[in-house]
């Protein structure tokens, strides 16, 4: 087994538009499929507006059924409600993993101090697959802040790896998940240099939200690009030519049969029918917004 993995696939994040929100999706796309046991990817930077009022900012409520969306914030904060009487803020630096299991209803909003912070929000939202046996489980919300994320510094101290779930180099992350999954944040220093191990059965990508990083065994990327990497090796070495910042992701693929119409995600059509009659009838919550 070679000590670095050799790249599968580099996947630009083109701008699109969801519902008024512009934002970058790097997969899946007509050229670039999921990657197992990541649904999607999307990257948010957005101006909240001055003149409409933060209850009516953001995305409101929608429903979720059978993965967990997980939202990295790296500018500003979201304040998160839920059909399940959740309500939290989590500011830059922090992480809200939903298991949204067989059903929850959930917005998310700036929160009151975004303008007071710049008014800027960005943040990465990835969808996680789970599992089938899980997949109708009951819903749970784990908020993590900035101050409560474990660090791993690289050699040179030049590198800084934020471990919210999974494992690095015998640091744990809090977030529990419900498939072996590692999900870190990073931020380089150029000039830093780090080796991440991988483990060799799980599939792995990174993505850049700025900057301009070096792969061992790759090329030179920059920001709004994805690297995939084939299961070739233990793990990816990185080498930041530019001040960077950085999403790392590896998990062990489900290969399961994936069937999905929207915010549901199951394992066949009838039980993706199933839950769009639930959220209908109203079973997997109500949320009215304080």
């Amino acid at each position: 087994m070679n000590k670095y993995r050799s790249v599968k696939d580099v996947l630009y994040a083109d701008q699109k538009d969801m519902d008024g929100m512009p934002l970058r999706q790097p997969f899946p796309t007509v050229h670039a499929d999921r990657i197992d046991p990541f649904l999607l990817l999307h990257h948010i930077r957005a101006q909240v507006r001055d003149d409409i009022p933060l209850r009516h900012a953001g995305v409101g409520p929608h429903p979720h059924r059978g993965f967990s969306p997980v939202t990295f914030i790296f500018e500003g904060g979201v304040h998160h409600r839920d059909s399940r009487g959740n309500n939290s803020v989590v500011h830059a630096g922090g992480t809200q993993w939903m298991h949204a299991g067989m059903g929850i209803v959930h917005s998310e909003r700036p929160p009151a101090d975004i303008h007071e912070t710049g008014g800027v929000q960005e943040l990465i939202q990835v969808w996680v697959n789970s599992p089938a046996a899980h997949k109708m489980d009951q819903p749970s919300y784990f908020p993590l802040h900035a101050a409560d994320t474990p660090v791993v510094t690289s050699e040179d101290g030049l590198i800084k790896v934020h471990v919210i779930a999974g494992e690095l180099n015998g640091v744990k992350g809090p977030v529990p998940t419900l498939s072996p999954v590692n999900t870190f944040t990073a931020e380089c220093k150029k000039g830093g240099s780090m080796y991440i191990p991988i483990p060799t059965d799980h599939h792995a990508f990174i993505y850049l939200l700025d900057g301009e990083l070096k792969v061992e065994g790759g090329s030179v990327y920059t920001g709004f690009h994805a690297v995939v990497f084939h299961e070739d090796g233990e793990g990816i070495g990185i080498i930041a030519e530019e001040d960077t910042r950085l999403f790392i992701a590896t998990g062990k693929p489900l290969n399961e049969k994936i069937a999905a119409n929207g915010p549901f995600v199951m394992n066949t059509e009838t039980e993706v029918l199933r839950a769009m009659r639930d959220y209908q009838i109203g079973k997997m919550g109500i949320l009215i917004e304080d």
